[in-house]
């Protein structure tokens, strides 16, 4: 049945077309067939080498709209600083208890936000958090002496995006029941950080291919190079 849904939806697509971003984003949502609200995710394919630390994308970015999932924040931190986390809306904190409680195995949490101090602790969980995307990390502002906002940025829609080894970017930015442009203003923004995150050793073409999609729909191509222009402005 998925097969025969997913080959309707494939249909509506042109193959070899490139949609502006608000058509795409308009066909992503009219072809989601499950029954579940599907997430859409913006894959973009980029002229970078990433085994050479001088072309490494990474970054953050706070969607506009959020991603309609409310994220439970682990915060790990002294005594001095568990408080602001609590005022901020964090959802577990702890200390060497909490590290405790993860090398028991316990895992449920979305994002993991340290204390400088607390770094010491946290490295022993590399092997647990870092597979997971879990490990705090001051380049993405998880590792922070500013606690409160940390974890009102991702409470808010805050995403992280990294080139993986083959050099795409995988990131998603909303639901398939949120408005059109709602979508548009996530995808927008976190096209436009991207454009911005482009190392300078990097040469050639760097968006080579963005595409967006729904979880369990076809992949629709979005015009690269004018989104590229447009980030530019």
């Amino acid at each position: 049945m998925a097969g025969k849904k997913f080959r309707a939806a494939a249909e509506k697509v042109e193959s070899q077309r490139r949609y502006a971003l608000h058509d795409a984003v308009v066909l992503a949502k009219e072809v989601a067939f499950a029954k579940f609200d599907e997430t859409l995710e913006v894959t973009m394919v980029l002229g970078v080498d990433p085994r050479k630390a001088d072309q490494m994308v990474r970054g953050t970015v706070v969607l506009p709209n959020g991603l309609g999932k409310n994220k439970r924040v682990l915060v790990i931190a002294s005594a001095d600083k568990a408080q602001e986390a609590r005022d901020a809306g964090a959802d577990e904190v702890g200390a060497e208890d909490v590290v405790d409680r993860i090398k028991g195995g316990w895992l449920d949490f979305d994002a993991v936000i340290a204390t400088p101090d607390m770094m010491r602790l946290v490295g022993a969980l590399g092997k647990v958090l870092g597979p997971r995307g879990l490990m705090p990390n001051p380049k993405t502002g998880t590792v922070t002496v500013d606690i409160a906002k940390a974890v009102k940025e991702i409470k808010a829609g805050k995403v992280e995006f990294r080139v993986d080894k083959t050099g795409i970017v995988h990131v998603p930015v909303g639901k398939a029941s949120f408005p059109v442009a709602n979508l548009i203003d996530n995808a927008s923004t976190l096209l436009e950080s991207v454009v911005k995150a482009k190392p300078s050793a990097a040469k050639g073409k760097y968006l080579r291919s963005i595409t967006i999609s729904s979880t369990m729909g076809p992949g629709i191509r979005i015009d690269e190079l004018r989104i590229e222009s447009a980030a530019k402005q």
